[in-house]
């Protein structure tokens, strides 16, 4: 995975990566800026990009970078589709069954007022370009291609019930069994979607993963 210095800044230079992008982005955050203290709000965040990179990072993810109430991270290596499924199941067990009740035992205005924390990921794979943008003394690298756009496209979908793990139709193929199935049944469900203004196939879930 390159770093900040294996980019050149003023240049035309790049870094091609065939990886597996994951964003997971907070649920309701316009309720959570609104109707509470920023002191709270804070707490919130915090705690669930606290958990969701810990996941990501035990599961061989890269963090890449934060954006406000969201993470995205790059997965690479052999089992990059698998491995970022597994740890997108996992954030969706550990913000109900962790951070929920934690968050409920310092903050029980949350659960009174109505806010659940939750986490929506989105998945993508494919060839994306790594450059480093921004001034002197003032740069980061940016991910440049379809992957990275359309994971982040899909941590926006929002939808009644459980489903909180959506990912490409490039993702599912190349799933492990253990990824794909419970107790040999589908944990995927195939569904036709705009995303970023393109039709596709796209897979959702609404299975967990205890951590």
């Amino acid at each position: 995975m390159p770093g900040t210095d294996d980019v050149k800044l003023y240049s035309n230079d790049a870094v091609k990566l065939d990886a597996v992008y994951l964003y997971a982005d907070l649920l309701g955050s316009t309720k959570l800026a609104r109707d509470f203290r920023p002191e709270t709000a804070g707490k919130v965040i915090r705690a669930s990009l606290r958990t969701a990179s810990t996941i990501i990072k035990r599961h061989g993810g890269e963090i890449r970078s934060y954006d406000g109430d969201r993470v995205m991270a790059i997965f690479i290596g052999g089992s990059k589709n698998s491995n970022a499924v597994k740890a997108a199941l996992k954030i969706k067990y550990a913000m109900k069954e962790i951070v929920r009740p934690s968050l409920y035992s310092k903050l029980p205005h949350l659960e009174r007022d109505g806010f659940e924390p939750r986490m929506c990921v989105g998945i993508a794979s494919g060839e994306a370009f790594i450059a480093r943008a921004g001034v002197r003394d003032s740069s980061d690298l940016v991910s440049i291609g379809r992957a990275p756009n359309v994971a982040a496209k899909l941590s926006d979908i929002r939808e009644t019930g459980n489903y909180r793990t959506y990912i490409t139709a490039d993702v599912y193929k190349k799933l492990s069994e253990e990824t794909k199935l419970s107790k040999g049944k589908d944990m995927w469900e195939a569904r036709s979607a705009d995303v970023g203004g393109e039709r596709m196939t796209i897979y959702r879930s609404s299975y967990w993963w205890s951590v």
